[in-house]
């Protein structure tokens, strides 16, 4: 089976929009051709004209919750959201149950993506046993099959444990991807150490807890030789630590989310664990310097951190409710409607953070729109106007603070090897 996807919007590598036709090889999962299509044979014809088709999204930080964690998301819900939000490629953190620090428990993990997932699902290993912090898992036993090593969710907290977990990822070839937050700095925080904090009342999360990990983990990670990732930077001290990491030509990568590049605690409307996330929604200058960051590449990519949870567990009070609001979903249109409308990113940048950039830094072979690459993209409809609404939402979690927001440019299907995974008309 051959489908011609004709008259699709592709971002050229000057950044403007040209209109070309896909031949895709659903058979193999290729795409084979790209052009005018004068000449090509095909089986079945698709018009996608005024629609743009952009590279699948690649999301290396995603909480499926599975297996574990059914009530609030599953291998197959979680990977229809990522379907429906453009992405083709998830890597999932390994706050699960049981913890993938073992062959038996990743086996059994890769055997529920293989039956289950919709899109290309990436097996984050954890660094230490059950993310227990006190014994480094036989990383070697388990490299073959993961993506990565991380104990996201937290952070590793014994340097000379971490530093032998560089070494020996180092000489595996994978990354080390860390949650930063020093246990001895967050005095049982809920929210980030400040304005809202001091208002509500709030126990806060002070924000040298993450930059002062970071700074740790650089300089191990400089003498280990490993590739340090960093996840979810949310201060502005953590984007300078970066940064001059970076200057001094140490091997770190970022991430940014969404949720803090576009709010700051200024916007928390009150004690609503819609708003509550780790780490927290911080002041304005760290939202500003994140935006900065990425812009001038101190950041490198935007991840969603989606984390699920059940709707009983965010009706709690902040001080008691779980970390985390999902992601998959929203991120494009929200990032489209307050970043690419107002100017302050081009739309080839946005696209290009959210396929391109961490495909390359992990060294993966997705990411691109290209004849003779996987037929892995997204059509999305950049005039289409809809407001975020909960019985829209295909995740099992509900847990966002953006309803009633009206966003412009919402994903209308999505391919995955060759095959569309999901359509807006579902």
């Amino acid at each position: 089976m051959k489908t011609i996807y004709k008259n699709a919007a592709i971002l050229t590598e000057s950044g403007k929009q040209e209109v070309m036709n896909i031949l895709v090889n659903e058979e193999i999962g290729v795409i084979e051709q790209m052009g005018t299509g004068d000449g090509w044979t095909f089986d079945r014809e698709i018009d996608v004209s005024g629609k743009l088709i952009a590279p699948g999204f690649v999301d290396v930080h995603v909480h499926l919750r599975e297996p574990g964690g059914e009530k609030k998301e599953t291998i197959a819900t979680g990977t229809h959201a990522a379907a429906k939000g453009g992405f083709t490629t998830v890597a999932a953190m390994p706050n699960t149950k049981p913890v993938p620090d073992c062959p038996e428990h990743v086996a059994g993990i890769l055997e529920k993506i293989h039956n289950d997932a919709r899109v290309r699902v990436l097996t984050y290993g954890s660094i230490t046993v059950r993310e227990a912090g006190r014994e480094i898992v036989d990383m070697e036993a388990v490299a073959e099959d993961i993506f990565a090593f991380t104990d996201d969710g937290v952070g590793v907290q014994e340097a000379g444990m971490m530093f032998e977990a560089m070494k020996r990822a180092a000489d595996l070839g994978k990354a080390v991807v860390a949650h930063c937050e020093d246990n001895s700095l967050i005095y049982g925080g809920a929210v980030h150490e400040g304005r809202f904090s001091e208002t509500m009342n709030i126990p806060g999360i002070p924000s040298v807890c993450e930059a002062v990990h970071i700074a740790r983990d650089v300089l191990l990670a400089e003498a280990a030789g490993a590739h340090y990732h960093v996840c979810h930077v949310s201060t502005k001290e953590s984007v300078r630590v970066i940064r001059d990491a970076k200057n001094a030509g140490i091997k770190v990568t970022a991430e940014v989310t969404p949720h803090h590049l576009l709010l700051c605690e200024d916007d928390i409307p009150g004690n609503d664990a819609n708003y509550k996330m780790n780490p927290p929604l911080r002041g304005k200058e760290d939202r500003n310097a994140l935006v900065e960051g990425l812009l001038d590449g101190t950041i490198d990519f935007i991840a969603t951190d989606h984390a699920p949870h059940t709707e009983e567990e965010k009706s709690l009070p902040m001080e008691e409710a779980p970390f985390g609001i999902i992601g998959l979903e929203l991120a494009f249109p929200l990032l489209y409607t307050q970043f690419v409308k107002k100017g302050q990113f081009t739309l080839d940048q946005l696209i290009g953070w959210l396929s391109e950039k961490p495909s390359r830094i992990f060294q993966l072979p997705y990411g691109k729109l290209q004849e003779g690459e996987p037929a892995e993209f997204t059509v999305i409809n950049l005039d289409e106007k809809k407001t975020v609404k909960k019985e829209d939402i295909v995740s099992k979690g509900k847990n966002t603070p953006f309803y009633g927001e009206e966003l412009q440019g919402w994903p209308v299907m999505t391919v995955f090897n060759g095959k569309q995974v999901w359509t807006e008309d579902e």
